[in-house]
C-alpha cells in the first residue's frame, strides 16, 4: 500500500495500470483520474484477482503496474552535485538480496539519504541482474521514490574518485574505529566543501553479510568503522547495520 501510494504521489506517470479493492479507491482517486485521461485502465478487484496479478498475498488491496525502472549509470554531474551539497549516500557491494535492498532504501529515505549506488556487475542479485524488483519496492514501503539509484561498473574505482571529494566510510566487524567515532571523523575531515561550514558529503559502503567488503574496496575508503556489540552474535543484518549508521550520520 505505502509503495503504491508513494509511486502515485511522486511518479504517477510511471503507472500504466491500476487494480484495487473498492475501499482503496479513495486513496487513489487522483491517479485513477490521470489514468483515465491517458486512456490507461484501472479496475476494482477482489483479493483473488489481485493475488493472481501480483503473484503474492502481500498486496494490501492494491496492485500498480509500472514501467520497468531503469538504473542509470552514475555520472560525474551526479557525484559533483552530491559533494557540493554535502549529501549522504549508500554504496552497496554484493548485496543482491531484494529484501535487504528494500529495507536499506526504506532506512535511507527515513534518514534523508540522497543516493544509493549499486555495482552493475554484481552477480549476487536474486534476479540475476542489477534491477529494482517488486519485492524491493514492497519492502521499501515507498522509500525508493525518495532516493536516486545509480550504477557503477566498479565499486573500487568509484570510491577512489569519491574519496577525493567526500568522506567514504567502509564497514568491517573487526575495524579498530567505532561508529561513535563518526563525529570526530567529520570534524577533522580535510575534505573541502563548497559551502562554508557545511558538512562534507558522506558515502557509507556496505558489503555482503557473509564475506564483508573486499580488501580492494576497503582500501579505497577514507575510514573503516564497526558497530560494537556483545559478541554473542557475530554481526547484524546488513539492513540493520545500515539503519544504525545512517541514523548516526543523520545526527551529525
Amino acid at each position: 500500500m505505502n509503495a503504491a501510494l508513494a509511486v502515485a504521489e511522486y511518479h504517477p506517470q510511471s503507472i500504466n495500470r491500476l487494480f484495487l479493492r473498492e475501499e482503496r479507491l479513495k486513496s487513489f482517486t487522483g491517479v485513477c483520474k490521470q489514468l483515465a485521461e491517458r486512456k490507461r485502465p484501472y479496475k476494482i478487484c477482489e483479493d483473488d484477482e489481485l493475488e493472481r496479478l501480483c503473484k503474492s498475498v502481500h498486496h494490501q488491496g492494491v496492485v500498480a503496474m509500472i514501467e520497468e525502472p531503469i538504473i542509470e549509470p552514475l555520472s560525474l554531474e551526479d557525484l559533483a552535485l552530491w559533494t557540493e551539497e554535502g549529501k549522504t549516500g549508500v554504496v552497496l557491494h554484493s548485496i543482491g538480496n531484494d529484501h535487504n535492498l528494500g529495507a536499506i532504501a526504506r532506512a535511507a529515505a527515513f534518514f534523508d539519504v540522497s543516493f544509493i549506488v549499486l555495482n552493475e556487475k554484481d552477480s549476487s542479485f536474486e534476479s540475476g541482474e542489477v534491477r529494482l524488483t517488486t519485492s524491493a519496492y514492497r519492502v521499501a514501503e515507498g522509500g525508493l521514490e525518495h532516493v536516486m539509484v545509480r550504477s557503477v561498473s566498479s565499486t573500487t574505482a568509484f570510491l577512489k574518485d569519491a574519496s577525493k571529494q567526500m568522506i567514504t566510510i567502509g564497514t568491517d566487524i573487526r575495524a579498530r574505529m567505532r561508529i561513535s567515532d563518526l563525529k570526530d571523523i567529520v570534524k577533522n575531515s580535510k575534505v573541502k566543501t563548497v559551502k562554508k561550514g557545511a558538512r562534507p558529503g558522506i558515502a557509507l559502503t556496505l558489503g555482503n553479510e557473509e564475506t564483508g567488503l573486499p580488501e580492494a574496496v576497503k582500501n579505497q575508503c577514507s575510514h573503516i568503522l564497526r558497530i560494537p556489540g556483545t559478541g554473542s552474535i557475530e554481526s547484524l543484518n546488513v539492513s540493520q547495520a545500515a539503519a544504525l549508521f545512517l541514523h548516526a550520520i543523520y545526527e551529525l
